[in-house]
């Protein structure tokens, strides 16, 4: 189902961005393979129903990865078995790598960084119990200090069908410059596939990152919010208008965004409006406070239509 023998182009998760409805968007600018947002293998196995809410998935979606973040190898197992009803889902990725304090601090994310034993018997429970076609991680340098090489060891040994690369330490969160020398060493090291991720925001950068790394495929997620067609770009699919394209894919984003939340979505767009409207817009400061109080969906729906 994963072609790796060419490039293959992945929607990063992000908390709070790349829901259902964003996921659907990014899908149709020819995106390879989308993943859910994080989710809380302990949130799942206690049945949460914002949580399950978060599995859903677009038809579009194929094939389509659930993220889950968890150390405690029966809580790991409870929520691969729960994920195992849902046929729709075609990989079950483990989060080794988010730098937040509260993730952090509840020995899941980065955290599993310090302890590759807990780590391997993480993503071992997962492919044990799993009936999925896939068992992927998403890792990170290290915590505080690189030990990349080592980590990728223990994922591949443990069973890992894949690994995405974040190429920063957990201490270098978002901020510190991306090691794409580090993730090549990776790659040279498994003989797994390998994607890179990190501040890969461009045709020219996507392109330098596949050569100077070797790898099987690249993840972008931050440069993908407020520019959904990016894929598109990169795999040269689209030859649109810029303009056009930028007001279709915002009114489809938002439609999507009211179908799956209802009229709450209406607010909860109000983050992406903020990053669709950067770019030199005449009256952007205006808009964006206009939308900052506006509730109501057909109103925000015709102030995105006269303004884009």
């Amino acid at each position: 189902m994963l072609d790796f023998t060419k490039p293959l182009y992945v929607l990063a998760p992000l908390a709070g961005y790349t829901d259902l409805p964003f996921r659907s968007l990014v899908k149709q600018f020819g995106v390879d393979l989308t993943v859910s947002e994080m989710i809380s293998a302990n949130a799942l196995v206690h049945n949460s129903q914002k949580t399950l809410h978060m599995l859903k998935k677009s038809p579009l979606e194929i094939p389509y990865a659930v993220q889950i973040a968890g150390s405690n190898p029966d809580v790991i197992r409870d929520a691969t078995l729960i994920l195992n009803d849902f046929d729709y889902i075609d990989i079950i990725d483990l989060n080794c790598g988010c730098p937040a304090p509260k993730i952090v601090n509840n020995l899941s994310g980065s955290s599993l960084l310090t302890d590759l034993n807990a780590m391997g018997k993480a993503i071992e429970t997962i492919k044990k119990y799993s009936n999925k076609p896939y068992t992927s991680a998403k890792i990170r340098l290290g915590f505080n200090e690189k030990n990349h090489l080592e980590i990728a060891k223990v994922c591949e040994q443990s069973g890992s069908d894949y690994i995405a690369v974040h190429g920063r330490t957990r201490s270098g969160r978002f901020k510190a410059p991306v090691d794409y020398d580090a993730i090549a060493e990776i790659k040279a090291s498994v003989s797994i596939p390998v994607i890179a991720n990190g501040d890969i925001d461009s045709v020219e950068k996507s392109n330098w990152v596949l050569e100077h790394t070797k790898c099987d495929g690249i993840m972008i997620g931050r440069a993908a919010v407020g520019k959904p067609w990016i894929f598109s770009q990169i795999k040269g699919l689209e030859d649109i208008d810029e303009k056009e394209l930028i007001k279709k894919a915002v009114i489809e984003h938002f439609n999507q965004m009211i179908t799956h939340y209802e009229d709450y979505g209406a607010i909860m767009f109000r983050k992406h409006l903020h990053t669709y409207s950067k770019g030199g817009y005449m009256g952007a400061s205006a808009f964006r406070d206009k939308i900052n109080r506006e509730d109501d969906p057909k109103a925000m729906l015709e102030l995105i239509k006269s303004f884009f």
